[in-house]
């Protein structure tokens, strides 16, 4: 599977990924360009969350739900401005408590997002991550900022918020090393960022913080006693 797709296949350190192939990564991105990168567990599928069209495709390369929303990776949680509306208090003080990594935070989502990004719809099903199976009038995105150090660069130097989702076709488990990628994601992605064996394990935590106080739609990385520990009375 894999020889076939050798020249678009890269190693990388995952720690200190070399400038060259952050740059062809970025620029794949800015272009409307898919990759597979490593986030904190899986390996994800990215391209700029802001181009519908980018976003569409994640859709077609995935057979994913069209009405189910994207998460978003950004490098810093100033995007969350730019994304998100009504960010509460509570909200950021979250953010500053357990970003990087280990949470992702479910925010009112600003107007003029792709609508495919939320789920092309007003009333639609929470990001990834929502177990509750309801719905809300409002459309909501979910954020988080990466703790990859290979992920952090390449949307640094993309610009833009990078879509998060798993590298697999939709139903099918996630994968923490690339070999066990379905061929048609490594046949569809233009540019595959190796970092070998990730540190899988528990997911991200998914909370709801557009209410007065944080909702757990998933407990995962972070406990709910850490969430309400950290919440400030």
């Amino acid at each position: 599977m894999l020889q076939m797709n050798a020249d678009k296949i890269h190693q990388v350190d995952p720690l200190n990924p070399k400038t060259y192939i952050i740059d062809e990564a970025a620029d794949i991105i800015k272009q409307g360009g898919i990759i597979v990168f490593p986030t904190r567990g899986l390996y994800g599928l990215g391209t700029d969350a802001l181009s519908e069209k980018a976003v569409d495709r994640i859709f077609t390369v995935k057979n994913r739900d069209r009405h189910k929303p994207v998460l978003v990776l950004v490098d810093d949680e100033s995007w969350v401005d730019r994304l998100a509306v009504n960010v509460s208090d509570m909200a950021r003080h979250m953010m500053q408590t357990f970003w990087p990594g280990r949470i992702t935070l479910i925010f009112d989502a600003a107007a003029d997002l792709p609508a495919n990004l939320t789920g092309n719809m007003p009333e639609n099903n929470m990001p990834e991550g929502n177990v509750t199976g309801k719905t809300d009038k409002i459309r909501k995105i979910g954020i988080r900022v990466c703790r990859h150090p290979v992920a952090r660069a390449v949307i640094k130097k993309a610009g833009c918020p990078v879509t998060g989702t798993s590298a697999n076709i939709a139903d099918q488990p996630g994968c923490f090393q690339i070999s066990d990628i379905d061929r048609k994601i490594i046949q569809k992605a233009d540019l595959i960022l190796d970092a070998g064996i990730l540190e899988s394990g528990i997911p991200s935590t998914v909370a709801d913080v557009t209410g007065k106080t944080p909702k757990i739609l998933r407990e995962g990385a972070v406990s709910m006693m850490e969430i309400f520990n950290a919440y400030p009375s």
